[in-house]
């Protein structure tokens, strides 16, 4: 039976049914998004600014306006939109599994373990150059696999695994602190910047690989979306409609820790954005289903336009992680004092 806000697209014997809400809010958003990104290159120091960038990234006249337009600064915003794209959408898988709308793969130690990952593949190193983009997975893993040893597992509510996950971030943040407070001071300076959340030199060498994998991740994501929103009613409920809540679990868990590494290796542990994100998608598109693709979006739409914001005022660039985090003390507020779900 079809549901009543749906839209029905079939090829053939093959069907796919769309909440009509989430359907157009997601549109909408993409389109807020592709603008952002606009606007983002439109933004920066020098005389390629406004107009004149916008003709450039459209194929202008100007070499000069175009390279530093398709070089630099095009990069960059995609590299922010796919590392907001993963946090969003990790965020909105671990907030379901939890059913926590404060539960964030931070929360979780995911994000230190991807940090510690990366920082690894430049210790030893005498220049400030970042860590490689592929480690932050790595790290996400084997933060996850250890959080959830030490647990004992999932759990029915996911509570335990959060205060763990939370006693291991206080642990690695120590030991990052450590790591960095031990290395040349050129290294530690550019790496510091880096760990409270930057897309500074960022482009396509990390945007590609990491927009592949949310190619993969993304539909994986959607196609167990039905079965993450009936984990949301408990596991009495998913058992008695046929699904097994520790399976399913354990693969969003899966793709929201391997998400949160690819976000955290394109521009290090950026703030707020896995937690709003998803708050966000749920208050547009409806609380009927979870927010899976609205989630991405917002995400992605959220720090392109943090990222923008940093960049637009003054000679001195603003790091998206910081202005990220100004912006996440009274949205948290506000998630804690609103009345709605």
């Amino acid at each position: 039976m079809r549901p009543p806000d749906a839209l029905v697209l079939r090829a053939g014997r093959l069907s796919l049914a769309l909440p009509k809400r989430g359907t157009l809010v997601a549109i909408g958003i993409a389109v807020l998004l592709a603008a952002a990104i606009v606007a983002s290159v439109a933004v920066g120091n020098g005389r390629t600014v406004g107009w004149r960038a916008v003709e450039a990234l459209f194929g202008g006249e100007n070499p000069f306006a175009r390279r530093t337009v398709h070089t630099y600064r095009l990069p960059r915003a995609l590299a922010g939109a796919v590392a907001g794209a993963a946090l969003g959408l990790a965020g909105c898988l671990t907030q379901t599994l939890a059913r926590n709308r404060l539960a964030t793969p931070d929360l979780a130690g995911v994000n230190d373990g991807a940090t510690v990952g990366v920082l690894v593949t430049v210790l030893g190193s005498t220049t400030a150059t970042i860590g490689a983009w592929w480690a932050g997975p790595l790290g996400a893993i084997a933060a996850a696999a250890l959080v959830v040893l030490i647990a004992g597992g999932m759990g029915p509510t996911g509570y335990r695994v959060l205060v763990v996950g939370l006693a291991l971030s206080v642990t690695i943040d120590a030991v990052t602190e450590l790591v960095l407070a031990r290395q040349p001071i050129d290294v530690a300076r550019g790496v510091w910047g880096w760990t409270i959340g930057s897309l500074n030199a960022r482009g396509y060498d990390v945007a590609v690989p990491v927009g592949l994998g949310l190619a993969v991740l993304v539909p994986l994501a959607l196609l167990a979306s039905r079965r993450l929103n009936v984990l949301r009613y408990g596991d009495e409920t998913a058992t008695g409609l046929g699904v097994h809540p520790g399976r399913w679990r354990l693969y969003a868990l899966t793709i929201a820790v391997l998400l949160a590494g690819l976000a955290v290796g394109v521009g290090g542990p950026i703030a707020f954005t896995a937690m709003a994100a998803p708050v966000l998608a749920a208050r547009l598109a409806g609380n009927i289903r979870v927010p899976v693709l609205a989630s991405a979006l917002t995400g992605a739409l959220l720090v392109v336009c943090a990222d923008t914001l940093g960049r637009a005022f003054g000679p001195v660039e603003v790091p998206v992680g910081v202005l990220a985090g100004l912006l996440g003390g009274p949205f948290l507020l506000w998630v804690l004092l609103s009345g709605k779900d």
